[in-house]
């Protein structure tokens, strides 16, 4: 084994009762190096990292780190070997400091067995010092952003001696602002002669700043290029076996009558704080209305009292001119509201279920897949059918439980659903997340055609580029309101990335096409809203 590898990995294959998830996979990664790994959904590559981690016993091949072959390998031993995860979701306790989440089982203690806290925090500030993570030991985490959260889940690897840092999804919840400073944190990293591997679907972020990419494709390596020799197109075409469209193509909106009308919306929180405070917000036939924001902004709360899943405390929700305020959500479904919700497992699926049986929730009392009080298996199964061939759902198989599938199959089956009917008002929330890049090509397609056939689309993403894509007009929420409104084209990354963080646009004014900017402080955290 070379020396100048920090990972090896001969023959990894891993299996699963339906599914081939590593077929003999070969990972070479350098000391020093950013290394990217990318592929669709499926293809193998959280599972690869998971038996990096410990976390999955594969069931063939041998993993070498420093050069030396490991003969057990659980999370305890990797992190004795130097690798450290920081996790899509992070692992942190809300009411305890910055220091203690840092320093959580593995304290530093006195003599007396009692925990040094001076201890902690200056370690804690000597890494935050050392690689430009400008953190406070002392803060609260809830009272941090995102981005300085996930700050605090990369000292906590370092803390414990980490020398190969396992990103997942690095940049899933960040602004732009935030992307750019987590990168120079990386990059810093990286000349201090940290490894990093990071798993990630966005190919301009692996095109700038991964050193080399290795793309996976139904559990098996299909490459390894350099970054400063390849493209988003050739890293496309090796992820999906053909060509894909990166930016969709998007006709004009021709907006016909209001489908959606919110009007003076609120609602309240935990300890009765405002997380919706004054919303109006129209979306006509024929449109694609988005919503950008920072996660914790009150999107979600204004999605959840559309649909029904949330009471509102003043104003009023109308669909296509019928109020639809307070009302269940079976009610709201029934006036042709279709929901892709953003937790696909906790609003979306019910993961016990099959394929089949998900593919007509919300619909299954009605004909043809109920009638009189009974369920028409066989019309429920030729539907199955039907959706999962459209939309490439894998595995094939309409009896197969949802919670066997990957993460961005389940995303798929929920798009699947509610794209179909025909919905007058469909509110997308994160309608791409965890899927693969040629979904997402569908997607949007999909997307754009639902709008052009005359129906009102309200789109909740934390992609940006999603966002700017396909929105024919853009609202942006911060602190529980809607600070600013651009019309779709008239609008940059920056400016967007600015209205998010509560600033103002430009020196004194608000910039083309922008409405109505507020300035504004901190982040609120999720679920705190306007205060």
């Amino acid at each position: 084994m070379s020396e100048r590898h920090a990972v090896q990995m001969r023959g990894i294959t891993k299996r699963y009762p339906r599914a081939l998830a590593n077929d003999h996979v070969d990972l070479d990664v350098e000391v020093g190096e950013v290394h990217a790994i990318v592929g669709e959904n499926g293809a193998g590559k959280s599972t690869i990292m998971k038996v990096l981690y410990g976390l999955t016993p594969p069931d063939a091949g041998e993993i070498s780190l420093w050069g030396r072959k490991l003969s057990g390998h659980r999370p305890a031993d990797a992190i004795r070997e130097g690798v450290g995860m920081v996790h899509q979701h992070f692992m942190l306790v809300d009411t305890l400091t910055v220091a203690e989440n840092v320093v959580l089982g593995a304290e530093p203690v006195h003599h007396c067995c009692l925990l040094d806290a001076a201890a902690a925090r200056e370690r804690v500030r000597q890494l935050s010092l050392e690689y430009g993570l400008a953190l406070d030991p002392d803060d609260l985490i809830e009272n941090l952003s995102v981005g300085l959260e996930q700050r605090v889940e990369i000292v906590k690897v370092l803390y414990r001696g980490a020398k190969i840092l396992i990103l997942d999804e690095p940049t899933g919840v960040l602004t732009p602002q935030e992307v750019r400073e987590l990168f120079v944190i990386l990059r810093a990293l990286r000349d201090a002669g940290r490894t990093i591997i990071f798993i990630t679907h966005k190919l301009e972020e692996v095109l700038e700043l991964a050193d080399r990419i290795t793309v996976m494709r139904d559990g098996r390596v299909a490459g390894v290029v350099s970054a400063a020799t390849t493209t988003k197109e050739e890293l496309a075409k090796m992820m999906v076996g053909r060509d894909v469209l990166l930016r969709v193509a998007k006709e004009e909106a021709v907006p016909g009558e209001p489908v959606l009308q919110v009007v003076g919306l609120s609602a309240v929180g935990r300890k009765d704080l405002h997380v919706l405070e004054g919303i109006d917000l129209e979306v006509r036939s024929g449109e694609v209305v988005g919503v950008a924001g920072v996660q914790g902004n009150g999107q979600t709360e204004l999605v959840e009292v559309i649909t029904g899943l949330r009471k509102a405390s003043a104003g009023s929700v109308t669909v296509s001119g019928r109020e639809t305020t307070n009302r269940s959500p079976r009610q709201v479904r029934d006036l042709g509201v279709a929901h892709i919700p953003e937790d696909r497992q906790e609003r979306g699926l019910i993961l016990g279920f099959t394929l089949a049986e998900n593919l007509v929730l919300g619909r299954h009392h009605r004909e043809p897949f109920s009638s009189r009080g009974l369920l028409s298996s066989d019309d429920i199964r030729a539907h199955a059918e039907r959706l999962i061939e459209e939309h490439d759902l894998r595995p094939r198989d309409p009896d197969g439980d949802a919670g066997h599938l990957s993460g961005g199959n389940q995303q798929k089956l929920i798009v699947a659903r509610e794209f179909d009917g025909g919905p007058v008002l469909l509110v997308a929330s994160q309608p791409t997340r965890g899927v693969d890049i040629g979904a997402i090509e569908f997607v949007h397609t999909s997307l754009l055609r639902m709008r052009d056939q005359g129906a009102a689309i309200l789109l909740i993403s934390a992609e940006l580029t999603e966002i700017m894509t396909l929105s024919d007009r853009i609202a942006v929420m911060y602190g529980g309101k809607i600070v600013a409104e651009f019309e779709g084209g008239a609008v940059g990354e920056e400016e967007l990335g600015v209205a998010m963080i509560g600033g103002t646009v430009g020196a004194g004014d608000d910039g083309p096409g922008a409405r109505g900017v507020r300035s504004g402080g901190p982040n609120p955290r999720p679920g705190t809203g306007a205060r």
